[in-house]
């Protein structure tokens, strides 16, 4: 067997892995649906979740909130004092998932809870969201404190759910089921988006009274949208069984096993080195795919862009990800999920190098396209290939680490963008420095032994399951 089948294929799952109550087989689903990795009805719940959350970070985060906080919560304020406040907004969210995540994946891996944990975190999210309805003129604080609670409830959310993938999918089905997970989330968050811009633009000819009601009614759509599509997981993913471990009870107090169990990982980390050396390719690449999508808007407006045309850049990105977002899945299945991801973040190399030259409107939506086309794939790929090098009875904890990891992935880039900018007077020579995250984390990921890191996941385990 190539290593690429071997990294399609994976080992056997588990006995209890193979049955398949929630949803029909494979066998006798459509093709296209196998092809998409949608062939039992608890995938398709699953990664309906996806769609479910992209739209908060498509219109909280990327399009609607940012706008109207500026121009709207923190209208008594200086531009510049709204961009520091909002920025410290997002620190202290970042601050909140980094303190509670960790402890909590394991408190949910000991209770088995993971649905329940990933429906609190749902609610608070859901509910900070739609309460920005009422933030009114200069409330900077509340809208501030929503928008934690927001972001607090989408990461911990995250991290149930992406939890649950190697509970449900085989490991010769992770990249396509993942990869599905992604393009719908890019499909849903686009449709979104767009029934929200025509709200706003034209307001009063589908009977909104002007744009800011129309803004106000999007959070509250964001909100409607997530909790709702959500409730096929509830219903159709089961919550993996409870495995309580060595000098573990029933009964315990829940948090002391959390800190307890997150102490033992950290002492057996070096058991799981080639997860341990992904996380680490994960957290160079991904600096640099954030700062991407993070500072394009501003690279946009130095180059003359304008809201409209940037918004429309950000819609272009949404659409042409979910189709590539599929084919990636697909395309994993056939080279190997690591050899795939070479070639995505061998474009994004590419990427960083030709944004140097972007001087027109149609350079920058030329890019975004070219963006659109990787960046669900990155993403996709980079949690089904963590799921598979990590073990099933830690997958909460563990995931807690991805996800704080993705968090603070955002620091240094933004920065070394913003010190590099301010040496040369402009953006230009700052896009290609991210080249360099991109490449530290190629090489990292060379040192990545797939098989090998699987089956050390396997092994722990089955010797978590016999103690």
């Amino acid at each position: 067997m190539s290593d690429a089948q071997a990294e399609a294929t994976g080992p056997a799952a588990p006995a209890g892995q193979r049955d398949d109550p929630a949803g029909v087989t494979a066998k006798s689903s459509p093709r296209w649906l196998q092809a998409l990795g949608l062939h039992r009805r608890k995938l398709r719940a699953w990664a309906l979740y996806d769609w479910a959350n992209s739209a908060f970070a498509t219109v909280i985060g990327a399009a609607v909130f940012p706008v109207f906080y500026a121009n709207v919560a923190a209208a008594d304020l200086s531009a510049n004092e709204a961009t520091v406040r909002y920025a410290f907004t997002g620190s202290a969210a970042m601050a909140l998932v980094a303190l509670l995540l960790p402890v909590l994946g394991a408190v949910a891996d000991y209770l088995g809870a993971k649905k329940r944990m990933l429906g609190s975190f749902l609610a608070l999210g859901a509910l900070g969201t739609a309460t920005m309805f009422f933030i009114g003129r200069g409330d900077w604080m509340f809208a501030s404190v929503l928008f934690v609670l927001g972001n607090v409830g989408l990461a911990g959310a995250n991290v149930f759910y992406n939890s649950l993938l190697p509970h449900i999918a085989r490991e010769g089905e992770m990249d396509r089921v993942s990869s599905a997970g992604y393009a719908l989330g890019y499909l849903g968050g686009g449709l979104l988006l767009t029934i929200n811009l025509i709200w706003i633009v034209f307001p009063e000819t589908i009977g909104i009274a002007d744009a800011e009601t129309a803004t106000r009614l999007s959070f509250v759509s964001v909100a409607v949208w997530w909790a709702g599509f959500s409730i096929p997981l509830f219903r159709r993913v089961p919550e993996p069984p409870r495995r309580l471990g060595q000098d573990e009870v029933a009964g315990m107090n829940p948090v002391r096993v959390g800190v307890t169990r997150l102490v033992k990982t950290f002492r057996e980390i070096r058991g799981y080195r080639h997860a341990f050396l992904f996380l680490l390719a994960f957290l160079a690449y991904n600096d640099g795919i954030g700062t991407i999508n993070g500072m394009a808007a501003a690279y946009g407006t130095e180059i003359g862009l304008g809201g409209p045309q940037l918004i429309g850049a950000i819609l272009a990105v949404q659409f042409v990800a979910m189709p590539c977002t599929f084919l990636t899945g697909v395309l994993a299945g056939r080279l190997g999920t690591k050899r795939t991801l070479y070639l995505v973040l061998s474009v994004y190399v590419v990427i960083s190098g030709l944004a140097y030259f972007v001087t027109t409107t149609l350079h920058f939506y030329v890019l975004a396209i070219v963006v659109g086309a990787v960046i669900g794939g990155s993403q996709a790929l980079s949690r089904s290939l963590y799921a598979s090098l990590i073990p099933r009875h830690k997958s909460a904890e563990f995931f807690a680490f991805l996800t704080i990891g993705s968090k603070f992935a955002g620091i240094l880039g933004p920065a070394i963008f913003g010190w590099v900018s301010l040496l040369a007077g402009s953006s230009r020579l700052s896009v290609l420095a991210i080249m360099a995250f991109f490449i530290i984390g190629i090489v990292l990921l060379t040192r990545v032994d797939v098989p090998g890191g699987q089956r050390a996941a396997r092994r722990a385990d089955r010797a978590f399951h016999s103690a």
